[in-house]
């Protein structure tokens, strides 16, 4: 198997941290570089049709252009050690929280980034006004985790899942917005510690 990314972009790392968490090393990777518009040929469109990484390719040839799709592929393959749950109720939170870290979180990350950064200035027409209020819709989530994590060690209880991953990851990645946990958010530094010391971090 072989999966298509940009090694220094949050999707990408969210499926090497799964994967380093699942003990899956037996993968290839191919660096497709998002700057230079490498994910904008048609080559490249063939197998990603949104131009985005990462990009699964099974021995097949099939292609799982979705970073939780290609997570829930490994999941499926080998469940252990699960990161969707491990019972019906863990599961439906598990999805609960992930979405919730996608949607208000991960995603306005990246629209910030690429409607208020020189990054992008050149390949979409940006929107400084949206960024900013991606911005705003950020500081307001780590504020919800903040008043979240004083009673749990993790998204979902105490159980160590892909919605960590997910906001481990938007939560690093906001650096590049300069927004950072501040003094206050004791309990999401705790989490965030706790995320940073696990191996998989460093995949």
């Amino acid at each position: 198997m072989l999966i298509y990314e940009m090694k220094i972009a949050p999707s990408p790392r969210r499926v090497r941290i799964f994967l380093a968490e699942k003990g899956i090393s037996n993968i290839e990777y191919k660096e497709i570089n998002l700057q230079t518009g490498e994910n904008r040929t048609p080559e490249f469109r063939a197998i990603s049709p949104f131009g985005l990484v990462p990009v699964l390719e099974l021995d097949d040839g099939t292609h799982i252009a979705e970073t939780l799709a290609i997570c829930r592929y490994f999941e499926e393959l080998q469940p252990e050690p699960p990161l969707y749950g491990r019972n019906p109720k863990e599961k439906a939170l598990v999805e609960q929280w992930n979405r919730f870290v996608e949607l208000n979180f991960f995603m306005p990350t990246g629209m910030c980034f690429q409607h208020t950064s020189s990054y992008f200035a050149k390949f979409k027409t940006q929107v400084p006004a949206w960024g900013e209020l991606c911005r705003k819709g950020v500081h307001d989530f780590i504020e919800r985790m903040e008043k979240h994590f004083a009673d749990n060690e993790y998204l979902v209880g105490d159980y160590y899942s892909i919605a960590d991953i997910s906001a481990y990851c938007a939560l690093d990645f906001s650096k590049v917005n300069d927004i950072r946990l501040g003094e206050q958010h004791v309990n999401t530094r705790r989490w965030h510690e706790a995320m940073k010391s696990r191996a998989s971090a460093k995949a």
